[in-house]
């Protein structure tokens, strides 16, 4: 099976349900299997330690996870028009996958959920391909042949998909977020695949 990582950070569950999405659309993609992972939240007063398996949800990335996927796709939620500390905090610590290039290569793509229509997606979806770049792999985003980016009132971008969760919070993702999201799952797994086999 080619192995697709989802890798987020979510913390009113919105980032969490795209990342689902994203994993349906590489699940309808035959011989590939999506792997749903997720990083613990950080503490800004001092050093926090957390268990190594979450109480409830998807289990905590490893760096094994890194180097065992064909491909990966990262999502967060906008800080400030940038991707969250803990994220930011877990891919600080992947020199080590940066050193033997593990991820060189490999195709990536990016999703974030905001507040509001203008509050950071595009630079937040800009902020999380950076490392990326690092490591080699090999930026994908969604082509305008998928309609939902014409007509959609809400999220999505050509750069990632988006989500519009309101200033409250309160919005779920609408069809249009839903199928880009599995769009964008779709073809990380293709084109993994492809390379995978190529």
């Amino acid at each position: 099976m080619t192995k697709i990582l989802i890798l987020y950070y979510s913390r009113t569950g919105h980032v969490k349900a795209m990342a689902e999405q994203i994993a349906r659309g590489v699940g309808s993609v035959t011989g590939c299997e999506a792997i749903v992972r997720t990083v613990p939240s950080i503490s800004t007063v001092c050093e926090a330690t957390q268990d190594t398996i979450p109480n409830e949800g998807h289990l905590y990335v490893s760096h094994e996870d890194l180097e065992q996927c064909a491909g990966l796709v990262l999502g967060s939620p906008t800080r400030f028009g940038n991707m969250a500390a803990p994220l930011k905090y877990f891919i600080d610590s992947t020199s080590d996958s940066w050193l033997s290039g593990v991820l060189s290569g490999k195709p990536a793509a990016v999703f974030t959920s905001t507040g509001s229509l203008h509050g950071g997606q595009e630079s937040t979806l800009l902020s999380m391909m950076l490392p990326l770049f690092h490591h080699g792999m090999l930026l994908m985003g969604l082509p305008y042949s998928e309609p939902e980016l014409m007509t959609t009132k809400s999220g999505g971008t050509p750069y990632g998909a988006s989500h519009l969760a309101g200033p409250d919070n309160k919005q779920n993702l609408d069809g249009d977020e839903i199928n880009l999201c599995k769009a964008i799952g779709r073809r990380i797994a293709n084109t993994a695949k492809k390379l995978h086999e190529s």
